[in-house]
């Protein structure tokens, strides 16, 4: 076989799985670069605290002495115990469109996870569902969220090849926010908030929204634990996603809600879109990618929509649409109007439903696949 496996096993095979996608993707206009940096650490059992209770493990594929392909195996029993089920993960897979690279990383994936003792595997998906999650299927020509994932189009053709079916598919939507809401959508707000004794939060400092940065997470944990690919965030992994993210907020946009003891019921976390930065940052930080990423966050042109939570009791009680009646007044006060959204679970049809009040396009899908093996 001309396709050499090899696991990734020291700082330098980590740096090449990295870097592979920077070689695949340098010249699309449309991928978005992580810091290198960031997904170095992801990779790392001393950086990486979902190393505590998940088993992983990673491979780079060489054809012609050339790197040409990647893949990674997740096991994680916190989340095979939910389900009942025996069921790996394969993450992060990225190869040129050559059929035998793309079976040979499939098989090394499912020989290890079968060596396991898994009954089956699903992805792509990573450590969490903050993590990188789905295949693109649709929406090749629009820019992605940092928080999303970009793929050339010639992948699915060799997932379904390869036996692998849809599991479920998230959608993300394009938003343009209106000049004026209708005076009844605000009164209803107002409305919703007065019935279940609910106020809205706003910052302007990192200071002032820094005693809510992990109680975030605990409405996370609670709003997500239903959710197709999640479980319960142990505390070291929400400190670790806190304390990444946390430093690239603009805290004007992130809105919470509490009751009336000042418990954190609902949030949702915006973000001035970084994705033209992160490109002209090229995955580095120095000497000029913190410069396009301040820069973004201090002048936005446009909004993506990162994360929101509510709390179980809550859902489905109007909570979401008066936080995006909060973003969309700080919008305003920025004279941005276009909003993207992170990826919805096609079975969300609550939070699909909402953006109907809004000009609005559905033009990005991506599909989470599974393949059990009896």
């Amino acid at each position: 076989m001309s396709v050499e496996i090899r696991e990734v096993k020291t700082k330098k095979d980590v740096k090449q799985f990295v870097n592979l996608q920077f070689e695949l993707y340098k010249n699309s206009k449309y991928w978005v670069p992580a810091l290198k940096s960031d997904e170095i650490n992801s990779l790392l059992p001393e950086k990486n605290p979902a190393f505590e209770f998940c088993e992983a493990k990673f491979w780079l594929a060489y054809k012609n002495g050339k790197c040409v392909g990647r893949i990674g195996g997740i096991i994680i029993p916190m989340r095979n115990e939910k389900t009942g089920e025996k069921v790996g993960r394969f993450t992060r897979p990225e190869f040129v469109d050559d059929p035998e690279v793309a079976d040979t990383l499939f098989a090394t994936v499912i020989q290890w996870v079968k060596s396991k003792g898994m009954e089956g595997i699903e992805g792509p998906l990573g450590f969490s569902n903050l993590d990188h999650a789905g295949l693109m299927i649709e929406g090749f020509d629009h820019l992605p969220s940092v928080a999303s994932d970009y793929h050339a189009p010639h992948y699915l053709k060799h997932y379904e090849r390869n036996g692998f079916v849809k599991e479920v598919d998230w959608l993300e939507f394009r938003i343009t926010f209106p000049e004026q809401l209708s005076d009844k959508a605000i009164k209803i707000n107002e409305m919703v908030k007065k019935r279940y004794g609910m106020r809205s939060l706003e910052f302007t400092q990192k200071s002032e929204l820094a005693p809510y940065k992990y109680k975030i997470f605990e409405v996370f944990n609670e709003a997500f634990r239903q959710l197709f690919g999640t479980f319960e965030f142990p505390e070291k992994l929400q400190k670790f996603y806190a304390d990444k993210y946390f430093p690239m907020l603009n805290p004007n946009f992130v809105k919470l809600m509490v009751d009336k003891d000042d418990r954190l019921v609902a949030f949702v976390i915006g973000l001035p879109s970084l994705s033209k930065a992160m490109q002209k940052a090229g995955g580095k930080l120095f000497p000029f990618g913190w410069y396009h990423i301040k820069k973004a966050l201090e002048h936005p042109q446009e909004i993506d929509l990162m994360l929101t939570g509510v709390l179980p009791e809550y859902q489905s009680k109007g909570l979401v649409a008066v936080l995006t009646t909060d973003i969309w007044k700080t919008s305003k006060k920025y004279g941005v109007k276009d909003v993207e959204t992170t990826g919805m679970l096609e079975t969300n049809t609550v939070a699909i439903g909402m953006w109907r009040a809004y000009d609005h396009i559905q033009h990005k899908r991506k599909r989470s696949f599974r393949k059990m093996f009896s």
